[in-house]
């Protein structure tokens, strides 16, 4: 299943931005971990089986990191309903990850900074960056929570259901596994 399929079979885009609405009620931070390609990542001598897909499909594909050329409604910008949430002067936007975790970006020194050991997870591909993510925030020592329905994952033919596996993985990995309606009335309650 393509990815914009499961965005729709776990209603991804609509969880995320209920949450995303009262995030900006409170005094939460929140932060967006961009995956972007420029051209000298083409250059790479090996990939894995979806990071060959993606490059491809020039899906996170930029034509530089300092330019934004192209980069509007491109496979590398973000989702128009996630504009004003993103783009609101207060949301950490971290460098971009290359691969699948937050080892290749400035992420878990942007929490660090903040002073910040509580982190909820959420995105698009739930065994692949999100699972890096969790995993490697584990290890990083802080406390995460994922948001079952607002995280998305593939189905293949060949490979299987990647929101299953990250479900299965997230229950024996992170300290919470919540829905949506669970964020939302925490964080009102706080």
């Amino acid at each position: 299943m393509p990815s914009g399929q499961a965005l729709l079979r776990t209603r991804h885009v609509r969880t995320w931005s209920a949450y995303s609405n009262q995030q900006k009620t409170t005094d939460i931070t929140s932060s967006y971990l961009p995956i972007i390609f420029y051209p000298t990542d083409t250059h790479w001598k090996f990939d894995g089986p979806l990071e060959a897909d993606e490059f491809k499909h020039h899906v996170f594909a930029r034509s530089g990191p300092l330019t934004l050329a192209g980069f509007v409604n491109s496979g590398a910008d973000w989702v128009d309903r996630f504009k004003p949430f993103i783009e609101d002067g207060k949301t950490i936007v971290a460098s971009p990850h290359k691969v699948f975790g937050p080892q290749t970006n400035d992420l878990v020194l942007q929490l660090r900074k903040r002073g910040i050991g509580k982190v909820i997870l959420g995105g698009m591909l739930a065994n692949m960056c999100v699972e890096s993510h969790l995993r490697e925030l584990l290890e990083q020592g802080f406390q995460i929570a994922v948001v079952k329905d607002a995280t998305a994952g593939p189905r293949h033919p060949v490979w299987g259901d990647g929101y299953q596996a990250a479900m299965i993985n997230y229950r024996f990995l992170a300290h919470a596994v919540w829905s949506t309606d669970e964020v939302v009335a925490r964080m009102q309650a706080a």
